[in-house]
């Protein structure tokens, strides 16, 4: 709900189009029914989309493109290694494990993936000057960097089940529907670096990025069906309303006796500069 609203306000801010994306690329996953939920808990809401939301499982050619162009221009490499084989790879700072480069060929090398249709398939991260940091500016959390080839190395792409990785995923359809700016939630972060590698790799320019503060529990963990959270209230202005001061916007001088109306105002009264910097706020069970 949190990243929905500010989006959602980001855009209809300054007359921009809000889109809707069914991001099921890992099919297995999902439950039955919950997208469709989710559809229909966003309209009772009053989010009103601007095109037909795609979902990533009918996408799945298009990123079998992607990734045949990266293996062509030699940015991606198939890979054998189990999770036994990494369960003793070194971590980065975030607690990720690192990819040691087990099967990281030779630059220059090419490879077919119709001889390699079983192995995962990796993406270099920078090799010219491993070192180097990938930078931006973040419109909510500021100037960040990461060293990739330090937080996560060569990351993946296809999964050797034959799943495309949300990384893939996520950055091709932002490209093929002209996405230029991205309001989500700060738990997303530390995985921007590798999109804007990606973007790079596939020849496009990126997105501008907006991270939100996340809502955790008090003890830190964040707010989740595995946390106990309780469900979205059936009065719609419930949970607006405090995802509004969540995001520290200004108080309505005025209350509202429908969705439209919030909305109305809310729409007028957006200013993504008082949203707070930081990557979590707590947020008390019953303001909800």
């Amino acid at each position: 709900m949190l990243a929905a609203l500010a989006s959602y306000c980001d855009a209809k801010h300054v007359s921009g189009e809000w889109w809707v994306r069914i991001e099921d690329v890992d099919g297995g996953r999902e439950a039955r029914g919950a997208a469709e939920d989710i559809l229909q808990t966003l309209h009772r809401y009053g989010f009103r989309w601007d095109v037909e939301a795609p979902r990533q499982s009918t996408r799945s050619a298009r990123y079998q493109q992607a990734l045949e162009a990266l293996i062509a221009n030699g940015c991606v490499y198939p890979c054998t290694c189990s999770r036994q084989r990494l369960q003793h790879a070194p971590l980065g700072a975030s607690g990720e494990r690192v990819y040691p480069g087990y099967c990281r060929p030779a630059l220059g090398t090419t490879f077919s993936f119709d001889d390699h249709k079983t192995a995962a398939w990796r993406l270099r991260v920078p090799p010219c000057v491993p070192s180097a940091p990938r930078r931006f500016t973040d419109f909510v959390q500021g100037e960040q960097t990461q060293n990739l080839s330090d937080e996560c190395g060569d990351f993946i792409l296809k999964r050797r089940d034959g799943f495309y990785a949300y990384h893939l995923a996520v950055v091709v359809d932002d490209i093929d529907q002209g996405i230029t700016d991205i309001v989500r939630g700060a738990d997303l972060l530390a995985l921007t670096p590798r999109h804007l590698w990606l973007y790079e790799c596939l020849g496009y320019p990126p997105p501008r990025y907006a991270h939100i503060p996340i809502a955790v529990t008090s003890d830190g963990q964040k707010l989740s069906k595995q946390t106990r959270a309780p469900a979205l209230p059936e009065n719609p202005l419930l949970a607006l309303l405090a995802a509004w001061r969540f995001l520290a916007q200004a108080q309505p001088p005025q209350s509202f006796s429908t969705p439209a109306a919030f909305w109305e105002w809310a729409i007028a009264h957006w200013n993504p500069n008082a949203i707070p910097r930081v990557a979590a706020l707590p947020i008390p069970l019953d303001a909800i």
